[in-house]
């Protein structure tokens, strides 16, 4: 049965019969075999699903007259807008759109290089819908990096925010912190130049100052920069006593940082301090130095208390002196002693003739021959 069909104003349709392509109808009434079948769009969209295959249906010149046809290569992307503003990211393929009513612009992009065009507003299409076809990548403000494009040294990389196109292109960034840094070189075991063995913990603290030298010309600065302190504290250790050892130890970090100097620069670090931490003695040697200063200390204590005494003797020789040749000190020294005995007992008892400072004299023994 015929039947009547209206293509709606700003649509167009396709007619198929037989599973081929029949006519295209524009907007209006049209009139349909029972054999034929209807197929509406909206002027401005996708023909996302045609009825045949794409191919096919462009080789009628009424229907490739009313569609635009973007065609994507394998390392391309096309991006498309609509008024200036974005619209689609469209991928490698063909892209049937029907003309009228929306005027689209497109920007074609090749993949197969690595620079982003500075026109393609990344800040509004990260992470989508780009996201899947660019690699970010981020330095922050206390870091500085290397970009390596196929392994090659590229360029250095100041803080901010890089962005590539993906592809097979390797694209590698490497980073470093600029801030001051801090390493720690513990538990080594060190023979002194006498065979007495410490075990040290040395701390170093430092900064990178050459990314260049740090990340290309070296590999693994770190652990350079480990081996090279390590090296340096077992030279001066070695080459020390151990009683030197202990005696300047702590002028051991600025020795071993000022020979160091030159071989950190090698690096790309530049040495700011560091001290030593522990010197941890084995336990038969840490007995013998105790006893040692055990030694030593009595031997002081020793003489102190010999010149103690003798400055005691001399100072009683002094004032026996005084007093067999002043009576009035003699006198007074009575007096004193009297105080004294005074201060430890509640009472005297004296009997007899005399004087009282005879008698007590007599008591106590100190009468002056």
């Amino acid at each position: 049965m015929i039947r009547l069909v209206r293509v709606q104003k700003f649509q167009v349709a396709l007619v198929c019969q037989h599973g081929g392509f029949a006519r295209l109808l524009p907007a209006g009434t049209h009139w349909l075999w029972p054999n034929e079948t209807l197929y509406t769009y909206s002027r401005g969209t996708l023909l996302d699903k045609p009825p045949i295959d794409l191919p096919v249906l462009l080789t009628y010149p009424a229907v490739a007259a009313e569609l635009d046809v973007i065609d994507v290569a394998d390392n391309e992307l096309v991006l498309q807008y609509e008024n200036g503003q974005f619209q689609r990211v469209l991928g490698r393929g063909r892209w049937p759109f029907w003309q009228g009513v929306r005027q689209f612009t497109y920007q074609r992009v090749d993949l197969s290089k690595l620079t982003i065009p500075a026109d393609i507003d990344l800040q509004s299409l990260l992470p989508q819908p780009l996201g899947a076809y660019v690699r970010t990548f981020v330095v922050e403000a206390h870091e500085q990096g290397v970009l390596f494009i196929d392994w090659a040294f590229s360029q250095v990389l100041n803080p901010g925010t890089y962005h590539f196109w993906k592809n097979n292109t390797a694209v590698q960034v490497q980073k470093v912190d600029m801030r001051q840094q801090q390493l720690e070189v513990s538990g080594q075991e060190i023979l002194t130049r006498d065979k007495a063995t410490l075990r040290v913990s040395f701390f170093i603290q430092y900064r990178v100052v050459d990314v260049l030298k740090a990340l290309v010309d070296n590999k693994e600065h770190e652990r350079q920069l480990y081996v090279l302190m390590q090296l340096a504290l077992r030279a001066y250790i070695g080459n020390q006593t151990l009683d030197q050892l202990l005696e300047t130890k702590s002028s051991l970090a600025d020795d071993v940082i000022r020979h160091s100097l030159d071989a950190a620069a090698s690096i790309g670090v530049d040495l700011r301090g560091g001290g030593l931490r522990d010197v941890i003695l084995p336990g038969d040697m840490r007995d013998i130095l105790n006893q040692v200063l055990m030694a030593e200390k009595k031997a002081q204590a020793n003489t102190i208390m010999r010149r103690e005494e003798t400055a005691s003797t001399r100072s009683l020789l002094n004032t026996a002196r005084l007093m067999e040749e002043n009576d009035m000190l003699w006198k007074l020294k009575e007096m004193e002693y009297v105080e004294k005995i005074a201060e430890k007992v509640s009472s005297i008892s004296v009997s007899g003739s005399g004087q009282l400072l005879e008698q007590l004299k007599g008591l106590l023994g100190t009468a002056k021959n």
